[in-house]
């Protein structure tokens, strides 16, 4: 399980007025999530947001997932 503290991700309000980033990126994490939504495959995101990596964003949706089943479990 992936904790929050280990996610490769960055708020500073110098980088994008403190919007999420990539950890190491000025990619919003939110971007993964619209392109998605559009249909974008994850292939098509990276190869559009090339300062992201593979398990940068694997490791974002894995704990969106899991705070999806931490959800389910408290219902």
């Amino acid at each position: 399980m992936i904790v929050e503290k280990d996610l490769p991700i960055n708020v500073d309000k110098e980088i994008l007025s403190g919007t999420p980033v990539f950890e190491g990126t000025r990619v919003p994490v939110a971007a993964l999530l619209d392109n998605l939504e559009v249909g974008v495959s994850l292939d098509e995101f990276l190869e559009n947001f090339p300062t992201v990596t593979r398990k940068q964003a694997v490791q974002v949706l894995e704990y969106f997932k899991s705070t999806l089943d931490n959800i389910k479990k408290a219902a």
